[in-house]
């Protein structure tokens, strides 16, 4: 018959640091309890070494302290989460710039956004579209460098014409090495409302786009 105090570290090593279910997690109580009991069952002719017992309160304190780090990281998650959600509260009713070929256009307004030119170009065309695919406008931006580009549409065709609000399409073609490449954007988009999702991560919700991280807006306007 094994007796408990024969098991030694092993055991108490294994328990502790065992990966499982939550309500089957061996805490710092549970292991001492278990340390407690094993003294307490050891075998009188062959007592645990003082080397033993001291490792295995070295054990206890690693357990202690990654439960006391666990729950102070916790608590700075969450206020780090609370604070995030108040920030994102503050931007209704705003506009930001993220990545993304559609826009929404709003009565009298305009949609501004970013071109991502990974090198100069002789040539650069934005075209956009509207829900049913087809081609409302096409700007021609001429020879442009290398990097950022902005621009403004404000929502007049080349005839002159007010389009109706709704969602819009952008796409930006640049020659490059005598070549049409597509290249990235960044659009504006006007904060209708923040929601939280069940992983505490925010989320902003953008006329015409949907649902946004936070994380991924590049510009507030």
């Amino acid at each position: 018959m094994t007796e408990i105090g024969q098991v030694g570290n092993p055991l108490l090593q294994e328990l502790a640091f065992k990966k499982a279910d939550k309500e089957n997690e061996l805490d710092k109580n549970a292991f001492l309890r278990l340390m407690v009991t094993q003294l307490n069952n050891q075998d009188p002719l062959n007592p645990q070494e003082n080397g033993d017992f001291i490792a295995q309160l070295a054990q206890f304190s690693s357990v202690e302290g990654i439960e006391n780090l666990n729950n102070s990281f916790s608590s700075f998650a969450s206020s780090m989460q609370s604070s995030q959600a108040l920030q994102a509260s503050a931007l209704v009713g705003r506009s930001v710039h993220v990545k993304s070929d559609t826009s929404y256009l709003a009565e009298n307004d305009v949609i501004t956004g970013t071109i991502k030119l990974e090198s100069s170009t002789s040539n650069l065309v934005l075209n956009v579209s509207n829900r049913a695919g087809e081609l409302v406008d096409q700007i021609e931006l001429g020879t442009q460098p290398q990097g950022n580009i902005k621009f403004v549409w404000n929502g007049i065709n080349q005839d002159g014409i007010r389009l109706n609000p709704g969602q819009y399409k952008f796409e930006a073609a640049a020659i490059v090495g005598g070549e049409s490449q597509q290249m990235n954007l960044a659009l504006s988009a006007n904060v209708d409302s923040v929601s939280i999702r069940a992983d505490r991560s925010v989320v902003l919700n953008l006329a015409g786009i949907g649902p946004v991280p936070l994380l991924d807006v590049e510009e507030i306007l």
